[in-house]
């Protein structure tokens, strides 16, 4: 356990490291509010609420995302910002219902761009050099034995037994494509992610289009998503994607994910009609990603908990 001036030295340190790259590639650094009346939904992520003495309900933000996306719609360019974000449920070694992530948005970019920003990143903050690129179907199959190419939820079954991986409890009974992807994210998890990044950090792409979240659909593959994720020592670092610019598309993703929440039990989430608004002309095509900071200070750490490089969790605040 480190002392308290060793931490906020070190925390220092890595956040300096990061704001240079950033500063010197043209990004200015935003701050955007952690209370909304607006939340973006997702599948498998319960933020936070709060009730005013004036009856509104407000959220704590699960991301930055939705306010500066509406930034980029205003013509900010490319922006960044350490942001405190708020997930309930979420406690871990790697997890906490409060944390704090680096997010950033580089308008006119790509996923080639992202990967050279990436390599940045990681050389001046965790001494890495170079970075290795991989698609998800190359990832499965080599470490999960299946080709995504072709699976179906049975055959990533399938994949989990041979590696004897415990599969979720009623799985067979989720309907199509929530069983495809509850599997794929328990072989991710399982098999694949703990396999990568050990030698240089390493850049997950092509994801199957059911794991789009708001990235964009591959032009090229429509079977796959302009997403990815790059992983450091067998730890999700970073995640990303080319953004989808569609109102309508965007609009069609909230809906399916409030119906995913829906079929779990949980309450779907309402609709941010602010940032769809913001959507269309007015947003520029792009790469948006966030970086788990606190992982990134325990990778620079060498540490095995982000609680050993915060001074505060959410257990002892």
């Amino acid at each position: 356990m480190q002392h308290t001036r060793e931490i906020l030295r070190l925390r220092q340190t890595v956040r300096q490291a990061v704001r240079t790259v950033f500063d010197r590639g043209g990004f200015l650094e935003v701050d955007t509010p952690v209370l909304s009346l607006e939340v973006l939904p997702e599948p498998h992520i319960e933020p936070l609420r709060l009730h005013t003495v004036e009856g509104r309900e407000r959220f704590l933000q699960a991301s930055p995302e939705a306010l500066m996306k509406r930034l980029l719609a205003a013509d900010a360019g490319p922006i960044y910002q350490f942001a405190h974000a708020f997930r309930d449920g979420e406690r871990g070694s790697r997890h906490d219902i409060e944390f704090l992530l680096l997010e950033w948005y580089a308008p006119g970019t790509t996923l080639d761009d992202t990967a050279v920003l990436l390599e940045q990143l990681t050389a001046a903050t965790l001494g890495s050099s170079g970075i290795d690129r991989l698609s998800c179907r190359e990832a499965f199959a080599r470490h999960a034995t299946v080709d995504l190419a072709v699976a179906d939820a049975d055959s990533l079954a399938e994949a989990a037994v041979r590696g004897r991986i415990e599969l979720p409890q009623g799985w067979e009974a989720d309907p199509e494509p929530v069983r495809f992807d509850r599997l794929f994210e328990l072989l991710l998890s399982e098999a694949v992610a703990p396999q990568l990044g050990h030698e240089r950090p390493a850049m997950l792409e092509a994801w199957p289009r059911s794991q789009a979240a708001f990235a964009r659909i591959d032009p090229g593959d429509p079977t796959v998503a302009r997403r990815f994720e790059l992983f450091v020592r067998g730890v999700e670092l970073v995640n990303g994607w080319e953004e989808e610019t569609s109102a309508a598309e965007l609009r069609q993703r909230i809906s399916d994910a409030n119906a995913v929440r829906a079929a779990d039990g949980r309450s779907p989430l309402p609709v941010p009609e602010k940032l769809i608004a913001a959507h269309g002309d007015a947003m520029p095509e792009g790469v948006g990603a966030a970086l788990g900071f606190d992982r990134l200070v325990m990778l620079a750490a060498g540490c095995g908990s982000i609680d050993e490089v915060r001074c505060f969790s959410s257990d002892t605040a």
